[in-house]
């Protein structure tokens, strides 16, 4: 994309001025006082969005009694982590996020040589369909599975036994299968995002080379091809592994019932399932985890550092895609098989189950419409519905507003303290969602009186905020890479201020980005379960935790509902980041 810069510099002189406002940007450049105030209120924020449940961490940690109440000094929680049972549970933790990684990275490869490298038909189609599962909140595919898998009334193990006459069920998703089988439909998808573009970006004439000197189509895949992704295939592949430890949803719904523990469930058991609760156990777990994941980081910047794997330079090239003939209608229906098991099957369980009477009985006379009746006549509905819109819709705003201003003083300006602001900003991406729950679990309990955030709505829209920040400094970070310092310059040398610079130039070239990212960040606050489960209170509920509570009380046909709204949801917003962001994108 490119821009004139006298073009944008002649609509500045045409621009009036904005007198209400221009103090802020003469504070800003003329004095140093006026970045030094901007620095410290954004340090102060982020201190209270990051550093702050992690201080409460260690606090918590070390505190004998639940939040809020008088109590000792202590290492009884750290204590109780050495036993035979938790080194199962770690043991269970990373081998099941090991065994969705391997079999994930392998497919999503393969989907993505498949729609970059060759001549599959309808590729642009299927992109958005293979990348669609990411979107859909996990809590709405697990309880589908649910119903799909279920050994003694699933519908999978229905039709099997119709078609074979057996009385065997051959699916059973409480399963370690069932949690791998779950967490697999979400990491294959953000895998597929993070590797398809560097398919794209490679040079084919490496291949083509390869191909002269006598290697298969086989042996120049994995010989030339694989080997120049793998710096995307390893920060990838150990992304994906972070995601699969700090997974909620499958090992709640499918790992549980089965007696399988992980962490993330562990540390929900011990605030919510037992009696008393042990939230000083659960601070000591969280702290684990997070050491945990720090670890795995060191590791990545160890096996990436000074690694060299450059697929594109200054050398000219043409992309082009390798002619699969006949084969390439084996690759199509591939795609297709791939977006109708993980999207399809799920869906066309949650239709099905909400005009049935009982789930697992489904005969004619069994079908009615009093589910949809029940939902739109429910008070929780209706509020979980209004809390997660407002949420959404604020969380996501405030949070791109909040990157927007971290990644332009950290991109964009030679301010002291740009370094810290952004380290501060990152330190949510450490923190499992359930992690910073019990954070700021801790942290608002011992708020002073006279901010009242502990069980209110409020609660809630910090932890979104916080979870998403990393994501939105990210994108801005990226967006404000691409601008050229010229055009700001440029801009001041016609005459124009630095809020007229701002508004015309950085933020009208910048927005498709924020955009993307408040889509992004939408959908995130939508399907985010594990924090909100810890920081709700009554008038407080979002939909995912109203779908966890009406699956709890067995109401699976009122789920599947709501799960429909919500997917519907999903592909509405889909469909404007896809075709409204993107033709705005092109107009610019």
């Amino acid at each position: 994309m490119s821009i004139s810069a006298e073009d944008r510099a002649d609509n500045l002189r045409a621009m009036p001025a904005t007198p209400g406002l221009s103090w802020i940007g003469r504070l800003l450049q003329t004095t140093s006082a006026g970045r030094v105030v901007a620095v410290t209120f954004l340090v102060v924020l982020l201190t209270f969005l990051s550093v702050y449940p992690l201080s409460m961490l260690l606090y918590g940690s070390l505190h004998s009694t639940p939040p809020g109440m008088a109590g000792t000094f202590n290492l009884d929680g750290y204590l109780q982590i050495f036993t035979q049972q938790n080194a199962v549970t770690l043991l269970n933790t990373v081998g099941i996020a090991f065994a969705k990684t391997i079999p994930s990275l392998v497919l999503a490869v393969l989907l993505a040589w498949i729609l970059a490298r060759t001549d599959t038909p309808m590729r642009g189609t299927l992109e958005a369909l293979i990348t669609l599962p990411f979107f859909i909140p996990p809590i709405l595919t697990a309880m589908a599975w649910g119903m799909l898998g279920n050994p003694q009334v699933g519908l999978l193990n229905q039709v099997y036994q119709w078609v074979t006459g057996s009385n065997t069920a051959p699916i059973n998703v409480y399963s370690y299968g069932g949690v791998v089988w779950h967490m697999m439909q979400y990491s294959v998808p953000f895998l597929f995002l993070l590797i398809v573009d560097a398919f794209r970006a490679m040079d084919q004439s490496l291949e083509e080379a390869a191909r002269m000197c006598g290697a298969s189509r086989l042996r120049t895949f994995c010989t030339v091809t694989l080997q120049l992704m793998l710096p995307a295939l390893t920060g990838a592949a150990i992304l994906s592994f972070i995601r699969g430890i700090e997974n909620f949803e499958s090992p709640l719904f499918f790992g549980t019932p089965a007696g399988i523990r992980v962490i993330t469930t562990d540390i929900y058991d011990s605030i919510n399932q037992r009696s008393p609760p042990e939230y000083q156990y659960a601070t000591a777990v969280s702290f684990v985890i997070m050491a945990l994941l720090f670890l795995i980081v060191l590791l990545q910047w160890r096996i990436l550092r000074g690694r060299s794997f450059q697929t594109v330079t200054g050398k000219g090239y043409s992309p082009t895609v390798m002619k699969l003939g006949r084969w390439r209608w084996v690759t199509f229906a591939f795609c297709l098989l791939f977006f109708f098991v993980t999207v399809i099957l799920p869906v066309g369980q949650l239709l099905i189950g909400s005009f049935f009477k009982f789930f697992g009985f489904y005969q004619q006379d069994m079908l009615t419409l009093e589910h949809y009746r029940a939902v739109f006549g429910s008070g929780d509905f209706w509020r979980g519905f209004s809390n997660t819109m407002l949420l959404g819709f604020v969380g996501a705003t405030l949070t791109m507003l909040l990157g927007g201003a971290v990644a332009y003083i950290s991109v964009r300006t030679k301010w002291r303290g740009r370094r810290l602001i952004d380290a501060m900003a990152w330190l949510p991406w450490m923190m499992p969602g359930i992690v910073l729950g019990v954070g700021f679990l801790w942290g608002f309990a011992l708020l002073p009186h006279a901010i009242p955030i502990y069980g209110t709505i409020w609660a809630l829209l910090l932890a979104y905020i916080s979870l998403g920040t990393p994501l939105s400094v990210r994108i801005m970070s990226s967006a404000y890479a691409q601008l050229s310092f010229d055009l700001e310059e440029c801009s001041r040398v016609h005459g124009g201020s630095w809020l007229q610079t701002m508004g015309r130039i950085v933020i009208a070239l910048a927005w498709p980005s924020f955009a993307v990212g408040w889509v992004l960040l939408f959908f995130g606050i939508m399907r985010e379960l594990s924090a909100s489960v810890l920081l709700y209170s009554v008038g407080s509920e979002v939909l995912s935790v109203v779908l966890l509570k009406l699956w709890a009380n067995g109401n699976a046909e009122q789920v599947s509902v709501i799960g429909l709204i919500m997917m519907g949801m999903v592909i509405l917003f889909r469909w404007v980041q896809l075709k409204v962001i993107k033709s705005r994108i092109n107009a610019l």
